[in-house]
Formats: C-alpha cells, structure tokens, sequence
C-alpha cells in the first residue's frame, strides 16, 4: 500500500468511524474506572473519544495522545470533547507531561505500530509514565492466521438493501503484518477505507512489556473478566511495573 503511514488510517475513516464504530462494552469503562483508582487516565489513540468520553463520565481524570487531526476534531465536536487534552503525535514516543494511574490503548490500536522496535518503544515510555502501581491496558485480537488462503482473504462484514462492507486483507507473515481494505459499496459509489496493521500474539506481548520493565498482572479474554483460554479470540491484558527488573 503505497504512501501508507500512521495518520492514513485515521484521515481517512474519520468522516464515518463513528458511524460504522458507534458502540462500546459498557464493561470496558467500568474496568478502566477501576484501574485508573480516581486518579489520571491516558488513552493512546483515543481517536473519536469512544471511550475517553464515557470513561471521563465516571469522574477519572483523561487525557489522550493522537496522529490524526481529523479524529480529534470529531472528538472537539462532541459534549465534553473540548475538555480533554490531547497531545497530538505518535503514541509509540509517548509524548506527554506527567504520569498517570493507568494507560489504555483498545479496539486493536496497539497494532497501528508497523515494526516490532516501535512497539518495544510504546512499552518503554509508556514504563516511564506510570505511577507506581498504575497499570498498562492492552485490548487487542489473538491472531487467526487459518482465515488466510494463499496469504489472503475477503470477509464480507454488513450487507443492506443500500449496502456492503468488504474486508480485502493481505498478510505478510514474516513481519506480521496485515494490509487491509475496508470497502464500502453504495448507490453513490465505492468508497476505501485501507488500514495496516502489525499483528502480535500474546506470549510476544508480554516479552516486549518485559523489555520495558513491565509484568503481565492479568489476562481476560473479554471485559467481563471472563478466563483467558486457548480458544479466545481476543484478550485485555494488565501490565505494570516489574517487581525486580533487572
């Protein structure tokens, strides 16, 4: 996909993410409440502010860090939105003041870094801006690479009488990462939505936590707390600051 780079994703879909996005697990801010423990919350990617916004509801503190200008504005747009600082960059370097009781990065966004140094560096900062005892939430897919034939697939994701959505996916399975089209088909025409992603596996997680001086604290496969398991699809992993790092 030539000319992707981090903001493509965000300048592009921005105009109907939270139409095609528009719902969150009540669960999920309940957790977060919990782990932020009334104090200050960072949201890596908070986008739209889907759940930044209700999560600031519950009384805790947020502040986010975004690449893409196009989906802050929809969050500056929104009741409250005006009211949450957020630094603009990559959220790999981890660019703000302070630190926090807990940060989160959910919906997949940990895999919008491409290379495996960038996501060893987002666990690095984000070590540094931690509290101690403050966590570091992780929400992402386990990988399914038995969906791919011939290093590929198409998924057809919503059809109406007015539309289709189609998931166009290639992997590349020695850097781990997924080239997608989201496309959507109306009466007005085709519309593209592309995303690229590097995808990682739980037990590799955790090492890249450890090289940051993290520990995994817990593993649900859902916000429900539900047990993480060999046939979990996604998983929300809890990290914080290692005992005795080395």
């Amino acid at each position: 996909m030539d000319g992707y780079t981090l903001e493509t994703y965000g300048e592009r879909i921005a105009e109907v993410y939270d139409q095609y996005y528009p719902e969150y697990d009540p669960a999920a801010i309940q957790v977060l409440a919990e782990l932020a423990k009334g104090g200050k919350a960072l949201e890596l990617g908070i986008g739209t502010g889907r759940i930044a916004l209700p999560l600031m509801q519950t009384g805790t503190s947020v502040q986010g860090i975004d690449i893409s200008q196009s989906m802050v504005a929809k969050l500056r747009a929104k009741p409250g939105g005006e009211s949450i600082k957020v630094t603009m960059g990559d959220f790999s370097d981890v660019n703000v003041d302070g630190k926090f009781n807990l940060i989160y990065v959910v919906f997949n966004t940990f895999f919008s870094l491409l290379t495996q140094e960038e996501q060893v560096r987002c666990f690095q900062n984000v070590t540094s801006h931690l509290e101690p005892g403050g966590v570091f939430v992780i929400e992402a897919f386990v990988p399914d690479l038995t969906r791919f034939t011939g290093g590929q697939a198409i998924r057809g994701t919503h059809v109406t009488e007015n539309e289709a959505r189609l998931d166009i996916t290639m992997v590349e399975y020695d850097k781990q990462v997924l080239t997608s089209q989201h496309v959507i088909f109306t009466g007005e025409g085709i519309r593209f939505y592309p995303v690229k992603i590097r995808y990682v596996w739980p037990a590799e997680m955790d090492l890249m936590a450890r090289l940051g001086h993290l520990q995994l604290i817990m593993r649900w496969s859902d916000w429900k707390k539900n047990l993480f398991t060999s046939g979990s699809r996604m998983h929300v992993s809890v990290y914080g600051h290692q005992e005795n790092p080395e």
